[in-house]
């Protein structure tokens, strides 16, 4: 190629690249949490993003705050409800819907004793646990143990029987502060069953395992759950 050539080739090829910089989405770069509105404050984060709203699988990515950056520590394939996922404010108990938005993690809990090393809260599943569903229940999405007698077992889980999801799992703290009735009750992340959840988000049994390993109860750790955009996008918590 002759010089001259050679010198406009380069140039055409710098332009191109500059073009293309200029055009990237903002911020597409920065690690999500980064693009946030709110990561709760603390030091650890859990994000669970899906495709679209009518999705039921995604990914679930676990992260720290380190020397002011957020570092992804953790990923793992996500489960979401059979019906996908829609804005937690407005959930109606039964649809199978995954919640979004921004929550703490009161504690975890599971049917097999917490992973060696395990740091966060942790309580172990009775033969009497159960998580209170009824909404004419002063339990209303609270473990009890055992099952008072204004909880109807028809509205509620008795968590031994699911042995398999909830060999491990968290709370995810969804209308739990302040239940509203009817919104729902139950969410947890917890280990994958054979599919979609009822509303939960599943991650496989290894993964569950090493976040809690990983989650620290000082670390004020939250979970975000969206789908990647809309009016549901993991950004707008």
């Amino acid at each position: 190629m002759r010089p001259r050539a050679a010198a406009l080739a380069s140039a055409a090829a710098l332009l191109l690249a500059a073009t293309a910089t200029l055009g990237a989405a903002p911020g597409a770069s920065r690690p999500l949490p980064d693009r946030m509105a709110d990561t709760g404050g603390g030091t650890q984060l859990i994000t669970a993003q899906a495709a679209r709203t009518g999705s039921t699988t995604g990914t679930v990515t676990w992260w720290d705050r380190r020397g002011g950056r957020w570092v992804k520590s953790g990923t793992a394939a996500a489960r979401f409800g059979a019906n996908g996922l829609t804005e937690g404010g407005s959930r109606k108990q039964g649809t199978n819907t995954t919640p979004t938005g921004l929550f703490r993690l009161p504690y975890a809990f599971g049917i097999k004793s917490a992973p060696s090393g395990t740091d966060y809260p942790y309580r172990r599943v009775m033969k009497n646990s159960w998580w209170c569903q009824d909404n004419d229940s002063r339990s209303y999405n609270r473990w009890t143990q055992p099952r008072p007698a204004d909880c109807r077992a028809a509205e509620s889980e008795h968590l031994i029987t699911y042995d398999a999801q909830y060999a491990h799992a968290l709370v995810i703290g969804f209308n739990y502060d302040r239940p509203v009735r009817g919104r729902g009750a139950g969410i947890f992340l917890h280990v994958d069953g054979r599919g979609a959840t009822a509303g939960c988000v599943s991650v496989p049994g290894d993964a569950m395992r090493r976040i809690l390993r990983w989650a620290e109860q000082g670390r004020r750790p939250h979970m975000a759950i969206g789908t990647a955009s809309g009016a549901t996008a993991i950004t707008r918590y």
